[in-house]
């Protein structure tokens, strides 16, 4: 009795093990698709007004993290290129101690950015709640996102599907160890199910409040913008 028992526990967790599988590679298998048709490189994405820039972790004395660096570097080259005139910068700033768009704002300044051309979101606390309040709260129906290869699928999949027109250029400045890229990539495996459950079946709000459009109705991207040639650390 009890080993037709155990063989019938084995069954059970070996068919929750394949449907879990099964789970995680469809909604990669989705999100990737939508990612590889939506991302450009740098030269070729087109013209958007606003590139959102997603946070993504501070260093111990509260400065951008060497991914985050990377994404504020990525999103002032397409402002100097002319591809963008605005920078909006998502992060988390939960606690008074934990800023990331400040961080992303100072690091933007010292590369040459004009502070006027930064807007920051400090309840961009998740992907999900970042493009949400993209829309929301600032209006936006087309934008540039930016981030990393491992994140950007996911990341076009939640602005795509929460109303925002998004293409996507990779950050790809820096060299990331081995064990760090394993790890974010693992990390996207529970996050893409998570980011699927939000979009179509739980619909969470995250933080709102009142608009705070960055266009008004007739704004339009200037025909030109400054350039740089060298971005300088």
């Amino acid at each position: 009795m009890f080993k037709k028992q155990f063989q019938n526990l084995k069954k059970v967790i070996w068919y929750l093990m394949l449907g879990g599988v099964g789970i995680v590679t469809l909604s990669r298998l989705l999100t990737g698709l939508v990612g590889w048709t939506r991302t450009y490189s740098a030269e070729d994405v087109p013209t958007r007004s606003v590139a959102i820039v997603f946070g993504a972790g501070l260093t111990r004395s509260g400065t951008a993290s060497a991914v985050l660096r990377d994404r504020v570097r990525t999103a002032a080259e397409l402002y100097f290129a002319g591809k963008v005139s605005t920078l909006l910068m998502s992060g988390d700033n939960s606690t008074v101690e934990y800023n990331e768009p400040a961080a992303m704002r100072e690091y933007a300044l010292s590369l040459g950015i004009p502070d006027e051309a930064i807007v920051l979101d400090y309840a961009g606390r998740r992907t999900y709640d970042t493009c949400y309040r993209a829309r929301e709260i600032f209006g936006l129906e087309q934008a540039i996102l930016v981030t990393q290869d491992f994140h950007m699928p996911r990341a076009l999949y939640l602005c795509s599907n929460l109303g925002v027109d998004a293409v996507g250029v990779v950050a790809e400045n820096f060299n990331y160890r081995r064990i760090s890229l394993l790890f974010w990539n693992a990390r996207e495996l529970a996050a893409t199910v998570t980011a699927l459950i939000d979009v179509h079946i739980t619909r969470p709000l995250p933080i709102l409040g009142e608009p705070e459009p960055i266009f008004n109705a007739d704004s339009t991207l200037p025909e030109e913008q400054t350039r740089r040639e060298t971005i300088y650390d």
